[in-house]
């Protein structure tokens, strides 16, 4: 997967059916025991709460998943709250619904729907962006070539991370992997092979603000990449 959707900031919302108050509170995590500690966190906090039922999902396939109903009758709370979070392919996230309970009771169907719109309403509170894979390269060229190669980058909207201008010009951009291959072969192409290009590392990034900012390094990609050249 290429691209996927996570949490930068986390949020918080509340709804209240029939006088019962449903508080979501969401947090980005990258692993169960960040998930389950982040659980405890909200446990304590909100100790005189009826239910603090939760749900999780983490990796890029979503391979860790976990969920409770926390005392609430079995599938009307976590299983439809991991539903929403799988639905709106959200990775590496945590919620959990606090609930004062109203005096009323919701039924099922009701219970399920409430716990929904919680999530959901607290996802809106979020800050969601989206990841890709990208490969950080350096591009080393004469001052003649520059001119094309920013010409180019900016024709595929790349970012560029640092330009130093010595004796030559070093670029430093961010490219989307998927691009990759055809970005080289016009860089090569347009510098009429004077341009010297150096795969760096690989990440997940992200633009924010319109700048770069890099998670979580991907060296199994470099060595991947690194493989097919040698080959």
């Amino acid at each position: 997967m290429n691209v996927i959707k996570v949490i930068y900031e986390g949020g918080q919302e509340e709804i209240v059916e029939k006088k019962s108050r449903f508080i979501a509170t969401l947090e980005r995590v990258e692993t169960k025991e960040e998930a389950i500690h982040f659980i405890n966190q909200l446990k304590k906090k909100y100790w005189d709460a009826n239910h603090n039922c939760f749900a999780f999902v983490i990796g890029k396939q979503n391979e860790i998943q976990g969920c409770s109903d926390d005392g609430e009758p079995s599938g009307t709370a976590g299983r439809p709250m991991l539903d929403v979070l799988l639905g709106e392919e959200v990775h590496n996230t945590v919620v959990v619904v606090t609930r004062y309970f109203g005096g009323t009771l919701l039924g099922t169907g009701g219970l399920v729907r409430a716990y929904q719109k919680a999530v959901k309403e607290g996802l809106k509170d979020c800050k969601i962006i989206e990841q890709k894979e990208g490969v950080k390269i350096l591009i080393r060229t004469d001052y003649n070539g520059i001119g094309k190669i920013q010409y180019v980058l900016g024709q595929h909207s790349i970012h560029i991370i640092h330009t130093e201008y010595t004796e030559n010009v070093a670029v430093e951009a961010m490219i989307p992997l998927e691009l990759l291959d055809e970005l080289k072969i016009t860089l090569t192409e347009v510098t009429n092979g004077k341009a010297e290009i150096i795969l760096e590392n690989a990440y997940m990034y992200a633009v924010l603000d319109n700048q770069i900012e890099m998670f979580d390094s991907l060296p199994e990609v470099i060595n991947l990449l690194s493989n097919k050249k040698s080959t």
